[in-house]
Formats: C-alpha cells, sequence, structure tokens
C-alpha cells in the first residue's frame, strides 16, 4: 500500500483527495490540545475573540506530551482517545480546522461536521508516543502554559505517520474494517 505525503496547512483539495483507509506521512505544523484547552477556544470562538493560534487548514493532534529529555523537542507523545473533544470538534472545522489526529472513534455529528466543512480524522498508533515523538522537530509553547502537558504546542513535523479513519465522504475505516473482517471469518 502506498503511503501518501501531505504538508500543513492542508487544502479542500487535499483533504478531498484522502480515503478512509489511507496511509498518510505529516510534515509541517501540528498543534496539540486536548479537553481544557478545546473547552477555552470554544469559549472564545463564541466570545468573538481570537484564537491563540490560527487553525485554518491545520490539524490538531490530541496528545499530551511527556517532557522532554535533554536533546529533544519533546517527551513521549502519544494520541489520546478523541472522543473527548467531540463536543468542540465540529465549531472548530467550522473555524477552519482541516484536521484532528487521535485514536478511537467519532461521534456522528463530528463525522457529518467533517463532511461539511471537508475535513478528516486521523489515527495514530497509541502505545508508539516515543517513535512519535521522534518525528517532532521542533515545540514551542502557544498558549495556556498553566494547563502543563495540556498546554497547546506548535509542533514541527518531519514524516509524522498516521492512517485517515474518517474522510471528507462520510467514511470510517473502523466500520469498514468491522464489515470486512465478518465478511471474512463468516464464510
Amino acid at each position: 500500500m502506498a503511503v501518501i505525503k501531505i504538508s500543513t496547512p492542508l487544502t479542500d483539495e487535499v483533504t478531498a483527495s484522502l480515503k478512509a483507509g489511507d496511509n498518510v506521512i505529516i510534515s509541517g505544523t501540528l498543534y496539540t490540545a486536548r479537553d481544557a484547552a478545546h473547552k477555552r477556544l470554544v469559549s472564545l470562538i463564541r466570545e468573538g475573540k481570537e484564537l491563540p493560534m490560527d487553525i485554518q487548514g491545520q490539524i490538531i493532534y490530541y496528545v499530551g506530551p511527556a517532557p522532554a529529555k535533554p536533546g529533544q523537542a519533546i517527551g513521549s507523545a502519544g494520541p489520546t482517545t478523541s472522543y473527548r473533544m467531540d463536543s468542540y470538534a465540529p465549531i472548530l472545522m467550522e473555524h477552519g480546522l482541516k484536521g484532528m489526529i487521535g485514536k478511537g472513534s467519532r461521534s456522528e455529528s463530528v463525522r457529518d461536521a467533517m463532511v461539511r466543512h471537508k475535513a478528516v480524522y486521523f489515527a495514530a498508533i497509541g502505545g508508539a508516543g516515543a517513535l512519535l515523538a521522534k518525528c517532532v522537530k521542533a515545540s514551542e509553547i502557544v498558549a495556556y502554559e498553566e494547563l502543563g502537558p495540556e498546554a497547546i504546542r506548535k509542533l514541527t513535523v518531519e514524516d509524522f505517520p498516521a492512517v485517515v479513519v474518517n474522510d471528507t465522504f462520510g467514511n470510517d475505516l473502523y466500520e469498514q474494517g468491522v464489515k470486512e473482517y465478518r465478511i471474512e471469518t463468516c464464510k
């Protein structure tokens, strides 16, 4: 299976070219944010205030990285469970977010928003945080330093591996996988 190279920021053309099941490697900028940061970002949007970073065409990685060891840009940086951000993701996509990286499935409202706003959801391999951290070349806190590991960071990544789970056409790799498994094992 071919690996597709993509760079941020993402465009509608790039997201439309990706299909559930595609293996990708991402280079460019990823922003990190988890529950508490998402809540703050959505509050700013609802109050009509400016966000601490431009999310237009960007990807948010659901991660709370470990502290960096000497000589490293970041410590272990494995994905966290994505459903905790489901109540916030649609409004962020409405304001330009084009991708999310995490683990686990997404709600119907998030999948519908991905179709509407031409966004995609990628899965990163849980348990591989130390390996994923090697793809991070630089890391800087851009907002909410008081949140510690859950602060928003701007990561510069090179060849960050992920798999497209939900595409802009409403396809879901997890649902496809279950169907294929049933077909193969129930013959």
